[in-house]
């Protein structure tokens, strides 16, 4: 099956960031494939709204991407389906804390598994689809690839990789394909939850002094996939103005 819509491919697609950002990129007009590593239930209920908006226009992937075969294996079953891919959005990542003293080898392997190894090689595995079509890479960043974390060394570390990886294929995959990558601040707390100090002191510190809104994010995607001719190698901060003040 080929499409003339514009196909993304976006990991970690089924829950929270991931889920506004697929239903943003399909109400913009693509056909989407959807990542998820076991989040069956969620991505169902995201598919079946998508699919009654505009049938045949979803495939469900489900991988681990720290498997090393996993992203050769996503891309080509994108073009065995859709016949093209547009768009790469690596959304997908993993996050915690690893206090200097308690991390652990494991803790490394998985941080740098889902925030910087499988979105290069989601990269690379594309990149041939995307320089046919002229498309473009988003990576899904964080504000904390600049600026450290407490606490959280190897997460910042990763995601300070997956910046500069954004930087450099920016000038390896042009002109042909833009690549950028966009950092949100306080757009949702973390899933374990957040002491409501911490986030009051979070805000108090944010120029705008509130918290963001995943549909924030999901616009600021799909501006850099639809609308963003000329603009590769920028890191987009969506942080309220956080980092101003950080």
């Amino acid at each position: 099956m080929s499409t003339d819509r514009p196909v993304a491919l976006i990991t970690g697609a089924a829950k929270r960031v991931g889920a506004v950002i697929a239903r943003r990129l399909h109400a913009a007009g693509f056909d989407l494939a959807l990542h998820h590593r076991g989040s069956a239930d969620a991505m169902a209920t995201l598919v079946a709204g998508l699919e009654a908006a505009r049938a045949g226009s979803t495939l469900v992937l489900q991988a681990e991407l720290a498997d090393p075969a996993a992203p050769a294996a996503l891309v080509q079953a994108v073009q065995a389906r859709f016949g093209r891919l547009d768009a790469l959005v690596n959304n997908a990542s993993s996050f915690r804390p690893t206090p200097v003293g308690e991390a652990t080898p494991a803790d490394w392997d998985d941080l740098f598994a889902s925030n910087a190894r499988a979105p290069f090689f989601l990269a690379q595995a594309a990149a041939p689809l995307l320089r046919q079509a002229g498309g473009a890479i988003v990576n899904l960043g964080d504000i904390y690839g600049e600026r450290p974390l407490p606490a959280h060394t190897i997460y910042c570390m990763a995601k300070a990789a997956l910046l500069m990886m954004t930087r450099s294929l920016a000038r390896e995959l042009g002109p042909e394909v833009r690549v950028n990558a966009v950092a949100p601040g306080a757009v949702m707390w973390p899933e374990e939850g957040k002491a409501e100090h911490e986030k009051q002191a979070m805000l108090a510190n944010t120029a705008l002094g509130r918290a963001g809104e995943p549909d924030d994010v999901a616009e600021a995607v799909r501006w850099l996939v639809q609308d963003a001719r000329y603009t590769t190698g920028e890191v987009i901060r969506v942080d309220g103005g956080r980092s101003v003040n950080m």
